[in-house]
């Protein structure tokens, strides 16, 4: 189908343009002109009977013409005929026929003529014949009786009509017959049956004609058909046969094509220049043939090439001469093919290759008319001058008849007169009017003045000067009121007096004159020409996908001059929005709500303004979920496999990716959907395995990107036939749940695993590696079976068959279990312990026979506990820890003992019932460690020069303890560290009196436990000595004096001052942020005393070495708690308590954590106390 095209913004302009060229010559009606025939009637003009007839003739001119006819060639004299009359001011005739007179009586040729003084013009040559609808000649007609695949033609006949019918096949409830490439009708209104078939058996095949003209549709008698089948032929109609003909009947057979219309190998066919060619093929065949048309020696025109009635009918519309030539039709069916050749002769009724155009001339002047026509055959050129032949109307010197040319010299006004050009040929006739009118006329500018034209940007602006005058004036224009006369490329001068600006821009704006003269005076009109900024979709609408019941929304955001009002329309597919409240228009997007299928469709936002108009398109793609497939059907249904077909449901705007075919067992699960399988969303069949004993039924899903369809409506069921089992239970197990059992467990097959009623289980076994035979049971309904009184753990072959009704399933295969459990009943021996370090030691075991598992051996357990530490300390009592080793293991790590202790182990084997007895208990001793750090640290009595430092032992020495070892050093006011002493202090002692200290020093001490192994992790403290008296009683004195206390009254008033002067500023000029001031530069390490106690806040100090920051302090017993330092046991064995790797070894490190030594370097902490302060001061 053709897409009409839409016209761009200039031609509206370009076909402007070509008006005023044409009404550029129209003479202005106050001067004195010829007639022109303005309006008439057709040439060829069939009226209704019914209705009076009028027939058209309109004509200007100065004076206003008369009006005369001719009919048949001679006058029509109106006056004479009551009936006929004329209007006025007119030529159109009107002929009353509702008082009784029939059209036919004013059948005929008429012709008007329009006249003046100036001459006489004349209309075409009208045909009037009144339509016709005349009704079918009765006839009796013979029922058609045919064989199935012979061909049939039913003769319509319709009745000569005036213009022709259209023809239609009917049945008796006016419903159409439908047709196909089998059936179908053909151009003369035959129904054209290419192989019968039984479902064409009918009684009423009626042929319509319809009358357009009188609107009325005539009936052929019904026809008649009856279709035989060969099975049936001799039967039904032995009556009507002869003995020959019954025997002679031979079966459907196929036929190769034989054409129906047109007979023969070839045909011609004469069509008219412009009209549509219309070629026909029918063909006769089984199987029904298909039509292939081709042109000889050349190709099918492109875009004017149609098919139509199933490629039985070649279209080719406005045809050319170049379209004739030989087209051959092709029938083809499997048993052969069959052609014709039409051969095409495109003939021409003449054709204007120039019309005569009328001629204005000022005394004096030159001319000519020019006729020139084409045709097939040529046409042949007459003239004739005021509806006269030219040979015998009135001389006039100034004419010269020169074949299709007429040339004037040196007219006078006597030479005004209409000229008539006659071009006909065997196919037809035109007839042209062109006056000559001579006058002498100054010039005149038919635009109207101040005309205001609007353009938009980058078009064209065409900027109208229409004129006339006698002779031709000349044209010129000029910009602005002293501009220039306007040339160059960049304007075009039409003859008509427009100007154009191809490409108008901004700076064409302004005022322009038109200037016309000739040499009877002179004339000037101003126009003025406005360009506009384009309208422009700069938010173009965009292709959309969505959901049905989902929300979408197109954009359509606009930019356009300021002066110009724009409208925005939206259109779905053409056409006007549906009357729908879901679909909501805004200023500048179109949003449609819980969408439906019916809104897919293409979405045009057009933006209107008096000079422009744009638009732009998107599609809307409502995608769902497909619709459920339907027509399920079951075909080649066997014992194990059946055939499912199915015809798909709506897509949905989605392909269908794939098809779930599901099915139920209305015998054992009715109810119940199971998966069958899938398959590829183009494939609509697939074969399905069965299994016997099951009522099946079928349902299919579609399925695509969005989702899944509802299922299918259920197929029909298909019961399939019992058999014996095919397969036997899975998982079978065989495993005791005491030690004289065997317990047979297996998965029970499902229903329709069945195959078929009476369902049993044949259990067998026997002792494995025995020469015993197999002991076999039956039983139903069940998925377990106990044997009892067997030896404890031994390997049984255990096998489970499936049987029903029918028989047995194939033999299973076997499989070993074994009988219950018992307690092991062996430790294992030969214990041994290597200490590996303080913390980690490993053990060995040897394994344990076998037979005296009595069961799977799971793995070994080793017991351990500490039974005392070695360092002569009570502690307290120690829970048994187990460490688990899986397999045949014969060695294990034990992580996470305490140094310097006594352990005791044992060793024990584990099956699935339990652990076995243990092994002797085997004693085993860890070597020293180095110490934890003391419990405690407190520094008393702190004098001039003096500390005294009390301390607790380690809580885990691990070991004998050697010494202890105190480093210290002093911290002055600058956070310096100084020198590091370092004492060493017999392990007997708890306290020490430092001595010979600096007063008022500040200092840090770093303490820790030594044994032979090493040293223990430290506690750090600080302290300081206190001042002097003198110092202290100076201080005092000062504190007293006179003036000390009035220089600080002074700098308290001064304060006080300060603080009245910035209270007074905020409340003027707002906020004095003094407060947030002295609070953004505070000192973040500064911290405020508690306010219970009096004491700074704590200080946490990533490491002990570093000294006290700013308020720093012990806690107020003046004690450091002891650090955590036991060493945690870190699971190695598998369970509770620990886990090893495959070979044993021990999983991670243990080392304790030591607190780095005190550095060397001047790091210092400022003292927090009074007294420092009070130094600091001073």
């Amino acid at each position: 189908m053709m897409k009409k095209k839409s016209i761009p913004a200039s031609k509206p302009f370009l076909i402007l343009f070509l008006c005023q060229i044409i009404s550029a010559l129209d003479v202005p009606l106050d001067l004195s002109q010829p007639p022109t025939i303005t309006h008439q009637s057709p040439k060829d003009y069939i009226v209704d009977p019914r209705e009076n007839i009028v027939i058209q003739c309109e004509a200007k001119g100065k004076p206003p013409p008369s009006f005369s006819w001719t009919r048949n060639g001679t006058h029509f004299d109106i006056d004479k005929d009551e009936q006929v009359t004329m209007k006025p001011n007119s030529g159109t005739l009107v002929i009353n026929i509702m008082n009784g007179r029939k059209a036919e009586a004013y059948e005929g040729v008429y012709q008007c003529t329009a006249r003046n003084e100036r001459g006489a013009a004349i209309s075409n040559n009208i045909v009037i014949r009144p339509s016709r609808s005349p009704l079918w000649t009765k006839e009796k007609l013979e029922p058609n009786q045919v064989r199935e695949g012979d061909s049939l033609v039913l003769h319509c006949r319709p009745p000569v009509g005036l213009p022709p019918p259209i023809i239609f096949w009917m049945d008796n409830a006016f419903q159409r017959l439908p047709q196909s490439e089998r059936v179908s009708q053909g151009l003369n209104g035959d129904l054209y049956f290419s192989n019968v078939q039984p479902e064409d058996t009918r009684e009423d095949y009626i042929c319509y004609a319809r009358f357009n003209h009188t609107q009325t549709i005539q009936q052929k008698q019904p026809i008649s058909v009856k279709v035989f089948s060969m099975d049936s032929l001799n039967d039904t109609i032995a009556a009507n046969l002869s003995d020959t003909d019954i025997y002679g009947a031979k079966p459907v057979t196929e036929r190769q094509p034989v054409l129906l219309t047109p007979t023969g190998s070839t045909s011609t066919k004469v069509e008219l220049r412009g009209n549509v060619l219309l070629l026909e093929c029918i063909a006769a065949g089984l199987p029904t043939p298909v039509i292939r048309w081709i042109k000889e020696g050349g190709e099918l025109p492109a875009n004017r090439t149609f098919f139509e009635n199933f490629k039985k009918t070649l279209k080719i519309i406005d045809v050319s001469e170049a379209d004739s030539g030989n087209y051959r039709c092709i029938a083809r069916n499997t048993l052969g093919s069959v052609d014709h050749v039409i051969s095409v002769t495109v003939k021409a009724a003449p054709y204007w290759i120039t019309a005569p155009r009328n001629l204005v001339l000022s005394p004096g002047e030159d001319g000519t008319l020019i006729c020139r026509a084409n045709g097939n055959p040529k046409p042949s050129i007459s003239w004739l001058a005021n509806g006269v032949p030219i040979a015998i109307a009135p001389e006039d010197p100034s004419r010269k008849v020169d074949g299709d040319t007429i040339i004037f010299s040196h007219v006078q006004e006597r030479s005004s007169a209409v000229y008539q050009c006659n071009a006909s040929n065997e196919y037809g006739y035109l007839l042209a009017n062109a006056f000559v009118n001579v006058l002498a006329e100054p010039p005149r500018i038919l635009t109207p003045a101040n005309k205001l034209y609007q353009v938009i940007a980058d078009s064209p602006a065409l900027l109208d000067c229409a004129y006339f005058g006698s002779p031709k004036p000349e044209i010129e224009w000029f910009k602005g009121v002293k501009g220039s006369i306007l040339r160059g490329n960049e304007y075009v001068f039409h003859d008509n007096g427009t100007l154009e600006i191809p490409v108008a821009q901004k700076d064409s704006t302004g005022t322009y004159t038109c200037v016309a003269r000739n040499e009877l005076g002179k004339i000037q009109n101003e126009v003025h020409l406005e360009i506009k900024d384009p309208t422009m979709i700069i938010k173009q609408p965009e292709y959309k996908v969505v959901q049905r019941y989902g929300q979408v929304s197109f954009e359509c955001i606009i930019k356009h001059d300021s002066t110009l009002l724009p409208t925005v329309i939206w259109l779905k597919d053409n056409d006007e929005l549906p009357d729908d409240e879901r679909f909501l228009v805004g200023k500048d997007n179109l949003t449609i709500m819980n969408v439906t299928d019916k809104d897919d469709g293409t979405y045009t936002c057009i933006v209107n303004t008096t000079l422009d108009s744009v638009s732009a398109s998107a599609v809307l793609t409502v995608v769902a979920r497909p619709n459920p497939p339907f027509d399920l059907e079951l075909t080649g249904q066997l014992e194990r496999s059946i055939q499912l077909s199915w015809i798909p449901g709506e897509e949905n705007n989605s392909p269908i990716t794939h098809f779930i075919i599901e099915y139920e067992d209305g015998l054992h699960e009715p109810g119940v959907w199971h998966y069958q399988t899938e398959v590829p969303g183009t494939q609509t069949t697939v074969q399905l395995k069965l299994s016997p004993y099951v009522n099946y039924s079928f349902r299919v899903i579609a399925v695509n990107k969005i989702g899944r369809s509802q299922p299918s409506e259920p197929s029909e069921q298909y019961l399939t036939k019992s058999a014996s089992p095919d397969e036997n239970p899975a998982n079978v197990q065989g495993i005791g749940s005491e030690p004289d059992n065997l317990v047979i467990t297996w998965e029970s097959l499902k229903g329709f695993q069945s195959n078929g009623p009476g369902l049993q289980y044949k259990v067998s076994w026997r002792q494995k590696d025995v020469d015993d035979e197999w002991t076999s049971v039956i039983v139903a309904n069940v998925s377990k079976y106990i044997v009892s009184g067997t030896p404890t753990f031994v390997p049984y072959e255990i096998k489970v068959q499936a049987l029903n009704d029918l028989g047995y399933a194939p033999e299973p295969s076997e499989v070993i279990g074994h009988s219950g459990e018992d307690l092991p009943m062996v430790a294992p021996g030969n214990v041994q312990v290597h200490v590996i370090n303080s913390t980690l030691a490993k053990v060995h075991w040897d394994p344990v026979p076998l037979k005296s598992v009595r069961g799977h051996l799971q793995g070994y357990k080793v017991y351990y506990w500490k039974v005392q530490s070695l360092s002569r300390r009570s502690r307290r009592h120690v829970e048994k820890k187990i460490l688990t080793f899986r397999g045949n293991k014969t060695f294990g790590m034990l992580p996470g003992l305490e140094p310097y202790s006594s352990y005791k182990l044992n060793v024990r084997v584990v099956n699935g019932k339990g652990e076995g007895p243990a092994s002797p208990d085997k004693v085993f001793k860890t070597p020293e460690g180095v110490p934890s750090s003391p419990s405690f640290l407190k520094i008393t009595n702190p004098t001039l020069d003096s500390l005294t430092l009390e301390w607790g032992s380690p809580t885990h020495p691990n070991g004998v303890l050697t010494s202890y070892i105190l480093k210290f050093q002093p911290i002055n006011n600058t956070h310096e560290l100084g020198p590091l002493v370092e004492i060493r202090i017999p392990a007997n002692e708890s306290s020490l009196i430092l001595k010979n200290l600096n007063y008022s020093t500040r200092y840090k001490f770093y303490f820790n436990a030594q044994t032979s192994v090493g040293s223990g992790s430290q506690i750090t403290e600080e302290a300081v000595t206190i001042m002097d008296e003198a110092m202290a009683s100076r201080q005092v004195d000062i504190a007293t004096q006179g003036w000390f206390i009035g220089l600080m009254c002074a700098v308290a008033l001064l304060i006080l001052i300060l603080l009245i002067v910035c209270f007074i500023r905020r409340n003027k000029g707002g906020k004095y942020p003094v407060k947030e001031k002295e609070d953004a530069h505070a000192d973040p390490e500064i911290q405020p005393m508690k306010e219970d106690d009096g004491t700074f806040g704590e200080y946490s100090d990533a490491e002990d070495h570093k000294p006290l920051k700013k308020g720093s302090r012990t806690p107020s017993d003046r004690t450091v708690k002891k650090e955590d330092s036991d060493d945690s046991l870190v699971d190695y064995g598998e369970g509770v308590n620990g886990q090893f790797n495959e070979d044993g070894s021990f999983i991670g490190q243990y080392s304790g954590k030591k607190e780095k030594e005190p550095a060397e370097g001047n790091e210092s902490s400022e003292a927090p106390s009074p007294v420092n302060a009070m130094n600091s001061f001073v």
